[in-house]
């Protein structure tokens, strides 16, 4: 993958030829309107967003971009969307009116990337978090195999541009690409000190996959429990390194990513943290610096997705897998 420049941030070239912003937006649990937040996002150079349906906000986010392009701010071809296909609509039959009900939420007519927001397919119906009769998360044994080859045929209708995955592990997406016509263009996964992902980000250098880390600054507002004695944010090593370069942690974070070529998407609802987080490309980490960051890594998970433990396409079960 070569890089190019668009606007004031570089992008990454998929193995389809289309070009990807490095920093986006990610729009997960956002703490302001979302369509406030986008149109801030936009108005301080953001062109890369990240959605998804089970984020409940991409009509929100949507009006942002109505409202950019009706002002001239921007034309559809200035940004480049994200979304993800959710659980519960992994069967054939359901890929093509879920990625509509995505399209018209967020006021569009085709997606830049689209993804299998995870392996796991839930039982179809309008419960995004179907129950059983016993309270268990209600599972599908539907293969995310015939979801992929569902996505491949709307790429080949235009409405979007590329597909791929997220939360998946080694040996799914080998299975995928070993039935793809059209290989996965993007992986989505949790990447920060942490969890730093070396080995799955190697496999997908070798498939020319390019990687997008989710809560690269640790996920701070995430409801779930935080691995780790302190937050990301404020652990002392990043503290010391962000004084060392007179930046924030919150910079140290996703120049560190950058550097090992993957694009990153922050969440901030403030507009000076959004401002600050395009910011990192004034400085360098050294060799030293990026060493001490990969050393912080214990496999410390924030996105577990318990509740679905024991459906047979788990991602994080077998960890040595995955890892």
């Amino acid at each position: 993958m070569s890089l190019v420049s668009s606007q004031n941030v570089p992008c990454v070239v998929l193995n389809n030829g289309r070009q990807m912003p490095m920093i986006g937006l990610g729009t997960w649990r956002l703490q302001r309107k979302a369509s406030e937040v986008v149109r801030d996002a936009i108005e301080v150079g953001y062109r890369h967003f990240d959605c998804a349906h089970i984020y409940r906000n991409e009509q929100g986010v949507g009006e942002a971009f109505n409202e950019c392009m009706e002002k001239g701010v921007i034309k559809r071809e200035d940004i480049f969307v994200t979304s993800k296909l959710w659980n519960t609509f992994h069967h054939p039959s359901m890929v093509r009116q879920a990625l509509y009900t995505t399209l018209d939420n967020l006021n569009l007519d085709y997606l830049d990337n689209y993804l299998i927001h995870w392996p796991m397919a839930y039982r179809d119906g309008e419960d995004l978090y179907p129950k059983d009769a016993y309270g268990f998360l209600a599972f599908s044994q539907i293969d995310y195999i015939d979801t992929w080859k569902s996505m491949e045929t709307l790429v080949e209708e235009g409405l979007i541009h590329s597909i791929g995955l997220s939360n998946f592990n080694i040996a799914q997406i080998k299975r995928i690409l070993n039935v793809a016509d059209i290989p996965p263009a993007n992986l989505q996964i949790e990447c920060h000190p942490y969890l730093n992902q070396k080995e799955l980000m190697q496999f997908c250098k070798e498939h020319n996959i390019a990687v997008t880390a989710y809560s690269p600054l640790g996920s701070p507002s995430s409801p779930y429990k935080k691995p780790g004695e302190f937050p990301i944010l404020q652990n002392p090593t990043i503290l010391q390194l962000a004084s060392k370069s007179g930046k924030t942690p919150a910079q140290i974070l996703i120049r560190y990513q950058l550097q090992r070529g993957n694009v990153v998407i922050p969440r901030s609802s403030g507009k000076q943290h959004m401002e600050e987080n395009l910011k990192v490309y004034d400085f360098t980490l050294s060799d030293e610096d990026m060493q001490v960051l990969d050393g912080m890594d214990f496999g410390g998970r924030f996105m577990l997705m318990i509740d679905a433990t024991g459906h047979p396409h788990h991602p994080f079960e077998n960890k040595a897998e995955f890892r």
